[in-house]
């Protein structure tokens, strides 16, 4: 590839990472996947992920991810001795799977993860690519980036990094850009099975219009996210009447409650043709519910993302200009609306997304088998 830094081409790569176990942090990184393999066709690609919350939710989404060959997670809580030795041996056993001959490391901060790539550079002869965000850091990598601040000041990015844009900081050591990659997911064969059942359970036609709304939010330290109810009603409810769109509600278990209040203010504003699955959806069958819809309207949270990287035309609503979360591709608008002040911007954004139509085209193609 043009600009890039290796003089033989990958076969096997081992990321790592160690961030967030939610799903919009895990799915943020796929456009570095795509580069990745748009770099190097032949190669597979290989996730290890360093978690103190081993078995999220995201997992079982992210092992079944069209771009990785494999997904690996260990939990890098390490209070005791025993715990150190534990976690060394998971990791090695991760990376002795793979027999990487290229090893990267996409965390900006620490010397865990830096260690780590260059132990295992070693163990294997592998290349080793990082971030020198400290004095001293490069040392552990073959390839080293500069740190994000000056990758941001050298591509004229907002700062702080827009999350899709963090993973880039690593892979520019290589020589490889984002080039307008969006972040990316397909349907699997249980997503398929569910969007198919979901219109013939509630006798729909493919043909028929369906608008998601995903209020989300329903952790205590996400309720400041969650956008106005009353608001919410009044969009989708305008909606409903100008398309004859049936609303389909998604959320977890425990944001049953909340889909019940705005229900109940819906009902009362004349909404009709609703459909609840709070709760009715593991991660893998969400999919196929946003897959089904027209229009995917989102709190900002896992199912935003999700909707984002299906490429389902998504208006997300945000209570402040929290930018770095944002997604700035064709099929997305992003808009603050911190109150019912805000719906006629939000009606302007939604008949826009409803215009496109078809879809934007998916990337084509992924590793082997």
């Amino acid at each position: 590839m043009s600009g890039c830094r290796l003089s033989t081409a990958p076969q096997r790569i081992l990321m790592l990472k160690g961030h967030s176990a939610g799903v919009g942090d895990l799915l943020r990184s796929s456009a570095a996947w795509r580069a990745l393999h748009d770099a190097w066709p032949p190669a597979t690609l290989h996730l290890l992920f360093l978690t103190r919350d081993p078995g999220a939710a995201a997992e079982e989404l992210i092992r079944q991810h069209h771009l990785l060959r494999s997904f690996d997670v260990v939990d890098k809580r390490t209070r005791t001795l025993a715990d150190g030795r534990r976690f060394l041996r998971e990791v090695r056993a991760a990376a002795d799977r793979v027999r990487p001959d290229l090893v990267i490391d996409f965390e900006p901060n620490g010397l865990r993860t830096s260690w780590l790539a260059a132990w295992l550079g070693w163990r294997h002869g592998a290349k080793t690519v990082g971030i020198a965000t400290q004095p001293g850091r490069g040392w552990f990598y073959r390839f080293a980036a500069v740190s994000p601040p000056k990758f941001a000041a050298a591509r004229q990015l907002a700062w702080p990094l827009e999350y899709t844009n963090r993973d880039f900081v690593a892979l520019s050591a290589l020589g490889l850009e984002r080039a307008g990659r969006a972040i990316e997911l397909r349907e699997t064969e249980t997503a398929r099975a569910f969007r198919l059942a979901l219109r013939a359970r509630h006798g729909l036609p493919e043909t028929a219009p369906l608008l998601g709304l995903n209020i989300g939010c329903g952790t205590p330290d996400a309720v400041s996210k969650r956008p106005n109810l009353r608001l919410l009603s009044g969009l989708v409810g305008g909606l409903q009447r100008e398309h004859g769109l049936t609303l389909v509600l998604t959320g977890a278990p425990f944001e049953r409650a909340v889909n019940a209040e705005f229900l109940q203010q819906h009902g009362a504003r004349g909404g009709t043709a609703v459909i609840d699955l709070a709760g009715q959806t593991n991660l893998l069958e969400l999919v196929g519910a946003i897959n089904a819809c027209a229009l995917f309207i989102s709190s900002d949270s896992g199912p935003f993302h999700m909707a984002v990287a299906l490429r389902v035309p998504t208006l997300a609503v945000f209570n402040w200009d929290n930018s770095t979360h944002f997604h700035h591709d064709p099929w997305v608008r992003c808009r603050v609306a911190p109150s019912p002040d805000a719906l006629p911007a939000l009606r302007e954004a939604a008949r826009e997304l409803l215009a496109l139509n078809p879809r934007a085209p998916a990337p084509a193609g992924a590793p082997g088998g």
